[in-house]
């Protein structure tokens, strides 16, 4: 079984909330999402529980490691995963059997594995016509969007993203702090 791990050179990028507003009209009313790989200030958690949904969320560094773990009671699962292991948590996602949209690196598309674990599946795209800003340096050499399962109304969506120049996530409080404990 993949252990996920996370070191001080990690790959982590933490979605600012305009990268998360698209997604959320997206997702039925009601429902508990289950944000995996976030903290209590991720964006994700956040504006979800703003527009009214339950939020559960999870993270390695709280010692709930996706792999290992799933919460007791949740819907959907809504969330940016490190970019490392994306074969391995696609895997996971599918086998729950469960609704997801994670915010991936549009690259994975010239992968051969989204091809061979959507092969009977149905992969939908939600893609945006701007790069999300992941880092105040403000230059994002990929452009990423949600690769979503059971969720989007059609398969293939485009969307128009309201960049917000150096709009950073608050979930970085958060991995600083942790980051110091350990």
């Amino acid at each position: 079984m993949i252990q996920y791990k996370i070191t001080k050179e990690s790959n982590e990028r933490y979605t600012p909330r305009y990268a998360v507003l698209p997604i959320i009209k997206y997702l039925p009313s009601g429902v508990v999402v289950w944000c995996p790989f976030d903290t209590d200030n991720s964006e994700f958690v956040l504006a979800l529980k703003e527009h009214g949904f339950k939020v559960v969320h999870s993270h390695i560094m709280t010692g709930q490691d996706f792999f290992k773990y799933e919460p007791e009671h949740w819907d959907i699962i809504v969330s940016n995963p490190p970019f490392g292991n994306k074969k391995e948590i696609f895997e996971r996602c599918l086998s729950f059997g469960k609704p997801f949209a994670l915010l991936m690196s549009n690259m994975w598309l010239n992968d051969t594995a989204p091809c061979r674990l959507f092969e009977d599946k149905e992969l939908q795209l939600l893609l945006f016509d701007r790069r999300v800003q992941y880092n105040e340096l403000g230059r994002i050499p990929f452009s990423s969007g949600y690769y979503c399962h059971r969720i989007l109304p059609k398969q293939l969506i485009f969307e128009k993203l309201q960049v917000i120049k150096g709009e950073m996530s608050r979930m970085h409080q958060d991995m600083q702090r942790l980051m110091k404990t350990e």
